[in-house]
């Protein structure tokens, strides 16, 4: 392996362990404050949306069939509906769509 493929690698490792050992040194009782508590309660679903919403446009053959299946899902979760009904619905609406669309 060349000298780049190892400094790729430390860097990473590097980049990891600072990212999880940093809170653990630097924050030693519990937080406070109201507004760091909300933000750092909101990061994972920040994360996971950010990850996840250009996908359902670029996934599928048409982008409309997205947006489409993307409003049922909203609805559906709106009126109270579990992830795993959420998500066959969203599948079957883009089968449908991208069936009749494309």
């Amino acid at each position: 392996m060349s000298a780049y493929t190892y400094i790729s690698i430390f860097t990473a490792f590097l980049v990891s362990y600072i990212i999880r050992v940093l809170p653990l040194t630097l924050i030693r009782r519990p937080i406070k404050n109201r507004f760091i508590k909300s933000f750092l309660y909101y990061v994972p679903y920040i994360t996971l949306a950010v990850m996840t919403f250009p996908a359902i446009f670029e996934a599928t053959q048409s982008p409309l069939a997205g947006i489409i299946a993307l409003i049922v899902g909203i609805v559906l979760s709106y009126f109270g509906a579990g992830l795993f009904p959420v998500a066959c619905t969203c599948c079957a609406v883009v089968f449908l769509a991208e069936f009749f669309l494309v």
